[in-house]
């Protein structure tokens, strides 16, 4: 198990839960987890470091704001999946992107501005890769978030 203290179970919980909508987030968690921004920032580095964090983001709803968004899926011959995998990475609104051990071996999410400007950038990547790219736009959302509560009690 990863050696997380209370106050890097304390940085998860505000990070995925509380996270400031501010000019300086990261002061401001350092300031509710009574610490120097630097130490919060120095954490944050090696979660990352530790696998334990992937990546910081927001969860935004594509949908609401007015945009379109896939799921997408396509066969790539093994030895090429690094080459389609970069082609399909250079798209600004791909996200996702993963390989899945099944006929259909990279999947990946696309948003674009609208279903026509999603269509070209697709129309564009098969040609370019070249792939036949499966859409699978979401009917009904089940979920949207995840909150891991990490607790704050030590382990030690």
């Amino acid at each position: 198990m990863n050696n997380l203290d209370r106050r890097d179970r304390q940085l998860l919980n505000l990070m995925q839960n509380e996270f400031p909508l501010t000019t300086q987030p990261y002061l401001d968690i350092a300031r509710q987890l009574d610490i120097s921004e630097e130490e919060v920032l120095n954490r944050i580095q090696a979660m990352k470091q530790n696998g334990i964090i992937r990546r910081t983001g927001a969860i935004l709803d594509s949908k609401k704001m007015g945009f379109y968004s896939t799921l997408c899926a396509c066969r790539v011959q093994e030895e090429q999946i690094d080459k389609v995998a970069a082609i399909i990475n250079a798209q600004k609104g791909v996200t996702h992107n993963y390989v899945r051990d099944h006929y259909y071996n990279i999947w990946f999410t696309l948003t674009a501005p609208s279903h026509d400007e999603a269509m070209k950038i697709i129309r564009d990547m098969q040609q370019a890769a070249p792939i036949k790219v499966l859409t699978m736009p979401a009917i009904k959302t089940y979920k949207i978030k995840v909150s891991l509560d990490m607790g704050d009690k030590d382990e030690d």
